[in-house]
This record gives structure tokens, sequence and C-alpha cells, in this order.
């Protein structure tokens, strides 16, 4: 069984179309398979529209989480329930914007040998100019942090059994799926295809989501930050120790020294310094805090087609 899961949130506008492009899609795999939508604590009509899709689609499974938990953790919550059944999962987002066509490219590469098959953009050129740049800003910042990723690849993706029980293995609190699964090995995959524009409804990524998503990325994955700091302090120090030393010459050779404008630019400067590395170095203990404390990531409220 290949179950194609699908994390909601707020998409009541377009729902019902994505289960009919999925269904079709199902009819012409080689093996059988079935949706499973994870709605995360919509405040929309979402889960009244997964019932009645779970009656009118045999294809359709459904799961209520309790609360809003963000993509990453209702979808992690969805590959969780299904995983001592599926065979296989494919995870895509509900707004159409990934090619559905490509799951049939990407079953057949599992029936091939492939146990990661990434499903990747073939070009940004329908994004705006904006998009476009910030898009490449975070692929490449996450690559400078040391984070590993896949280029224009987001979480449409396909797992094996293995390699979904391999990603499940993973106990993490702050979940950044997009780093966790090249971790993964195995056979990996990838299947290119165009992005199509949002059918319905809003864009759940706006900026704020992608910097966050993106400090929780290196944060997740990397200390190249805290390394920066300890460099960035080094070099205060020899600065420091320079300007103490020509401070002194001119001292000796009785100057008096000038300055009062760029030593207070130096403070300003030091200063706020200091408060972004207190500022990184509190994100990681953050991030501790949340893992120490080993709180459930999810509980599910109503399920349907058990």
């Amino acid at each position: 069984m290949i179950y194609i899961v699908v994390p909601c949130y707020n998409e009541e506008a377009v729902l019902a179309e994505t289960t009919r492009q999925l269904a079709n899609v199902i009819q012409t795999l080689v093996r059988p398979a079935r949706i499973l939508y994870v709605d995360d604590g919509s405040r929309d009509g979402t889960w009244p529209l997964i019932e009645r899709l779970g009656r009118e689609y045999a294809e359709v499974r459904g799961v209520r989480l309790a609360h809003n938990v963000g993509h990453q953790q209702a979808l992690w919550a969805g590959m969780e329930h299904v995983a001592d059944e599926a065979e296989a999962i494919v995870s895509i987002d509900a707004d159409l914007q990934d090619d559905v066509d490509v799951i049939g490219r990407m079953v057949k590469d599992y029936a091939e040998g492939a146990d990661v098959v990434y499903g990747v953009r073939a070009s940004r050129a329908t994004d705006s100019v904006f998009k476009r740049w910030t898009a490449q800003a975070f692929y490449r910042f996450m690559t400078a942090m040391g984070s590993e990723t896949v280029y224009n690849h987001a979480d449409f993706r396909l797992l094996s059994q293995r390699a979904l029980r391999a990603l499940l293995a993973h106990h993490e609190r702050n979940l950044f799926l997009r780093g966790m699964v090249p971790l993964l090995g195995f056979n990996v995959r990838k299947e290119y295809y165009d992005r199509k524009e949002r059918q319905a409804g809003e864009s759940k990524y706006p900026l704020s989501k992608m910097l966050s998503l993106a400090v929780d990325g290196v944060t997740s994955f990397s200390v190249k930050p805290l390394r920066l700091i300890m460099i960035m302090g080094l070099a205060f120090i020899l600065i420091a120790l320079g300007v103490i030393l020509w401070a002194l010459v001119e001292y000796v050779r009785g100057n008096t020294i000038q300055g009062w404008t760029s030593l207070l630019v130096s403070l300003w400067f030091v200063g706020g310094t200091i408060l972004l590395a207190l500022g990184v170095t509190g994100e990681y203990i953050g991030k501790i805090y949340k893992e120490v404390k080993h709180r459930p990531l999810y509980f599910i409220m109503d399920e349907v087609g058990k």
C-alpha cells in the first residue's frame, strides 16, 4: 500500500480539487494507494470537508490534530500514523502547486529500487524576482551554515518503508525534514517538475515562516554559528590588543588621543555584536530546553476511514 500523506491547514478552498486529482493519479498506479489528510488544527471547514471526502472516496483517510502544531509536525504525525501499514509514502502539500503526475514516476523509481525520491523544481521561472532571490539565498545560507539540503526541494518526496522507519527513529522535537532526510542515505533519485501557481487559498509559508524555517534548519543541524561567535570574539580581542598597544605608544609620546566619535561607534558595534552572540546562543539553549522536556509533538483528536 502506498500512502499519499497531505498536511492541511485551512485548505477548504482547494481540498476537493486536490482529492479529485490525487484519486485520478491513484487509478494509474501499479500498486494500491490511499490518501491520508492530516488536518493541522484548521479554523475553517477543512475537517468537515475531509469527513465528507472520506465518505465519497474509498481512498481517503483523515486524522485531525487537536491543535495547530505546524507543517513539519503535521507531516510527521501523518508518517507515524501509516508507518506500520505503508509500503512507501509520498508527502505532498495540499495546494496543488507540486505536480501530482510526478507521483507515478516516483512510484516507478521506488519499484526499481529507490528508497528516497525527491521532487525537485526544474526552475523558478514563474516566481517573482523577490521570491526567487530569497529562495536562492535560503539554500545558499543553509549550505554555508553546514546544513545538507537538496536545492529546490521542499517536502514533496517518496520514502520507502525502510527509509521511513529510519527517519522516524529520530527523536527530535525541532523538526526540519528537508535536512533530516538527506542524512538517511539509502538509494536516492530525483524527479524534476515545473511548479504551478496555487489554485486557491493563501500561501502558508510567507517570508516570516521561511526565515523561521531557515533558523530551525541551521540550529538543528549545525554548530557553525557558535563557532563564528568564537571567531568574532577572537577577532575583537586582537583588535582590542592592537588599540591598547597604539594607545600606550601615543601616551608615551605625549600625544592626546582624539576620537570620542570612533569610540562611541565602536562601543555600539561591539555591544550589538554581543547581543547578537547572546541571541544565537539563546536559540541553541531554547532548542535544548524543548528537547529535554520531550513533550509529545501532537495529539490526534478525530479520525476518518479507520
